[in-house]
Formats: C-alpha cells, sequence, structure tokens
C-alpha cells in the first residue's frame, strides 16, 4: 500500500509540509488550480526550490495582496498564533478582519472541491478550532481566525488535503513527534513552548510529545492538526522502501537542526518485528442504552455477516447511572466507512468513536488432521518458524463427536495430540509471515 512517511524531526508547519509535498511531485499549478475552487481572494501563491541548512528543498509561501498586512510573510511560525480568538477585541470588530470557523466551514463546504478534500479539510480545521475554543471559553464555531491567520490557514489546510489526494491518498506514518522549548508571544501574552494550541490538539489524540533543545517553536497547531488528523502510527522508519524523497523548507534558521520536514513516498515492505505479522485496522465505538438484546444481537450476526473482523459487547456504566453496553466492531480501515453506517443506521446510535490501531499476530495456517474420529479441521499460529498455538475448529469437532457418539472434550484431545505429532514430524510446516 503507498504509504507516506513525514520524518518530522525539527516540527512541522503547514508551509513546510505543502513545500515537502511539492518536492514529492504534486505540480504547483493543479494545487493552485484546485484551490481556486474556493473562490478566496487577497493572496497569491509562491513556490520556489532553496536551501535551509544545506539541504535543498522547495518553500512554499502565501502572499497577501493587501498591503495592509504585508505581502512578505513566509509563514513565520509566529502567524499561527493569530488563529487564537479574537473576541476580547469586539466580536463585530472581528469580523472585519477575519474570518470565525463556522464562515471557513461553510467556504470550504459550499466549493466544488472533491467530497473527500472538503470532510478532511473541515476535519483539520476542527481540531484547531476545538483546541482553541476550549483554551478561550467559546464553541468551536465562534473561533475567530484573524485575516492573516484565516488565509493562511485556508490555504495550508485545504492545499494539504489536495496535495494529498493528488499523492492518491497514502496511508500516512510519522517518525516521533519533536518540538522546540521556550517562549512564544502571541495575541493572548507570553506563552511557554508547546503553545496551548498545539498541546491540546495533540492531547485530543493522546499523540506523545518530546522536547529537543532547539530554543523556538518547531510544531505549529496547523502542523499539529494535520498530524492528528491524518497520521496513523508515529515511531521509527522499519521495512520502509522510499521511491521518492521530498523537503519541505521552513522560514527559521534554527540552532540545532535545519527547518525541513522531510517527506518519503513509497511502500513499507516488512513488518516491524519480521517474526510477527502486523496490520492497521479500525475500532468503531458506541456507548448503547436505549436498544433491546434481541436488536443488538441481530446486528451483531449480521456485522461478522459483513466481514466485520469482530464485533463484542462490554456491560458499562453510563451517564445518569443508566447500565447500558458498549458496542466495539473490529474491521478492515477500507470498510470503516460502511460499518460506521451500518452502525447509525441498524442501531440506536447517533454518533460513534473511529480510531486506527495496529495489530501484531501470529501466522496463522488451516490444516486438516486425521484422528480416531475422522478428519479434524485445525488452526495454527506460528513465529519465527516455530508453531506456538494449536487450535481445534469447534464445528469440525461438533460434527465428529455427534457423529461418533462421543464427547467434544474427547474429539478436542484427539485433535491435539495429532496435530503435535504431526508438527512434531515436520509435516506441517510453519508458514512465514505474510507481508
Amino acid at each position: 500500500m503507498k504509504t507516506l512517511y513525514l520524518d518530522i524531526f525539527s516540527g512541522l508547519s503547514g508551509d513546510m509540509f505543502l513545500g515537502a509535498m511539492l518536492d514529492l511531485g504534486v505540480p504547483f499549478d493543479q494545487l493552485q488550480g484546485q484551490l481556486e475552487k474556493l473562490g478566496l481572494t487577497g493572496y497569491h501563491l509562491h513556490a520556489s526550490r532553496g536551501l535551509k541548512g544545506a539541504i535543498s528543498g522547495i518553500k512554499f509561501d502565501v502572499h497577501l495582496l493587501d498591503h495592509e498586512h504585508g505581502h512578505e510573510h513566509g509563514h513565520e511560525h509566529g502567524h499561527e498564533h493569530g488563529h487564537e480568538h479574537g473576541h476580547e477585541h469586539g466580536h463585530e470588530h472581528g469580523h472585519e478582519h477575519g474570518r470565525d470557523f463556522a464562515v471557513i466551514r461553510s467556504l470550504i463546504e459550499q466549493s466544488s472541491l472533491s467530497a473527500w478534500v472538503k470532510e478532511k479539510a473541515v476535519k483539520v480545521f476542527t481540531r484547531i478550532a476545538v483546541a482553541e475554543g476550549k483554551i478561550h471559553g467559546h464553541p468551536p464555531d465562534e473561533v475567530h481566525f484573524h485575516e492573516v491567520g484565516a488565509i493562511d490557514s485556508i490555504v495550508d489546510i485545504v492545499g494539504a488535503c489536495i496535495a494529498l489526494e493528488i499523492l492518491g491518498k497514502p496511508r500516512i506514518i510519522a517518525s516521533p513527534v519533536i518540538e522546540g522549548t521556550g517562549w512564544v508571544d502571541c495575541a493572548h501574552g507570553r506563552f511557554p513552548i508547546p503553545t496551548m494550541a498545539t498541546l491540546e490538539i495533540l492531547a485530543a489524540r493522546q499523540i506523545p510529545l518530546t522536547q529537543c533543545a532547539e530554543p523556538q517553536e518547531l510544531l505549529t497547531p496547523t502542523g499539529a492538526a494535520l498530524l492528528a488528523e491524518f497520521v496513523e502510527t508515529f515511531g521509527l522508519l522499519s521495512g520502509f522502501a522510499a521511491s521518492r524523497v521530498g523537503y519541505g523548507l521552513g522560514t527559521r534558521d534554527n540552532q540545532t537542526r535545519p527547518n525541513v520536514v522531510r517527506a518519503m513516498l513509497g511502500e513499507v515492505v516488512a513488518p516491524i518485528n519480521t517474526e510477527l505479522e502486523q496490520d492497521v485496522i479500525s475500532v468503531l465505538e458506541t456507548n448503547l442504552d436505549d436498544i433491546s438484546s434481541e436488536r443488538i444481537g441481530y446486528f451483531t450476526g449480521q456485522a461478522l455477516k459483513d466481514g466485520a473482523l469482530d464485533v463484542f459487547i462490554i456491560p458499562v456504566q453510563m451517564k445518569k447511572n443508566r447500565p447500558g453496553m458498549l458496542l466495539t466492531l473490529l474491521c478492515a480501515t477500507d470498510q470503516e466507512d460502511f460499518f460506521v453506517e451500518k452502525i447509525l443506521r441498524h442501531t440506536s446510535a447517533f454518533g460513534l468513536r473511529c480510531s486506527r490501531v495496529e495489530r501484531r499476530k501470529l501466522s496463522r495456517q488451516s490444516e486438516v488432521v486425521e484422528t480416531e474420529f475422522g478428519k479434524i479441521s485445525m488452526k495454527f499460529g506460528s513465529m519465527g518458524g516455530e508453531i506456538i498455538q494449536v487450535s481445534p475448529e469447534f464445528e469440525s469437532c461438533r460434527e465428529a463427536a455427534e457423529s461418533h457418539g462421543v464427547t467434544l472434550d474427547q474429539v478436542f484431545q484427539a485433535a491435539l495430540i495429532s496435530a503435535r505429532i504431526n508438527a512434531k514430524a515436520g509435516r506441517i510446516t510453519p508458514r512465514a509471515p505474510s507481508r
């Protein structure tokens, strides 16, 4: 599967991300043409090859045409702190010089961009608006983006989604998240790094953060929101075969590392642990307290028939001291939308939680062994060329027990003995982990 790896050793901002995407091969004209579908005016885009810390890459900039705000702002990280809520300056005044999140969302949703780009861009923006709203005590829809920050944010966030669509919507993984230290001056005073919005955005997805000795901000709220929305897992490279490498340049001259993000497009050709199989699955969860046992039983049965990897119910204590149940459904990531709709249509849920998790598993294979009660289907699990789990298939054992008039346990034991003898004799060979 096509995979994008973001090496964020020097943090991330929206313009750095877009610079890297352009360096990976996203055509500038195509990106610009798609952004024009927003109908947003008052800016023009610029991308050029340059050097940062002796590394060649693409510097992406948004230049405002309004001289009141200045032509040349090259996405200095500090500009992002203009995102913060502007209500203390007066609500009416703020509307003249920026956009509330509700207005930005409407601008995106009413554009002629693709449904995927619109959905993802709104989700990224929502992460910032929720964080800012929590910090300043306002509803997300009322979070105000000052004019400079609004145009930057719209171009960076929508542009990032457009670029990912052009690249084929790759799966995205990233290195551990790095942030600097020190202080920043923003609209509401002086605050320590990481900034409040960045920290809230990461905390919402419980993304681990490590600070380094660089005495300035490395990760902006927009960068954090892009990571939180798109990145499945954070960790070091393992079994990654890069076909293209691109560099997005930032504005600052850092002291300890170049202000650069490195992006690699390729494929993961081996799991992290070569003795185990590994994949990523979707976990869908919802709390229910107003559905009958018959209805939920019917749903779980149908979901398994439709291809869910597993469905299970856990009793939980819900709000207002109501007993309820936690419905959890595991499925392949490409079936996530299908099962989200199934849950909303066929249970009493009004919403659900979606997450993606890594799975590590034994290499599995099915074999048939001979026993005194006939042929029994078996499931074998192996790791590192060694069979370590053996399990008789229930239905096969049940049929044999009924046809021979013996207990289920007798068939199980006979099947296990036969399986172990066959494995020891080398008649059953462990399979290598699938790639």
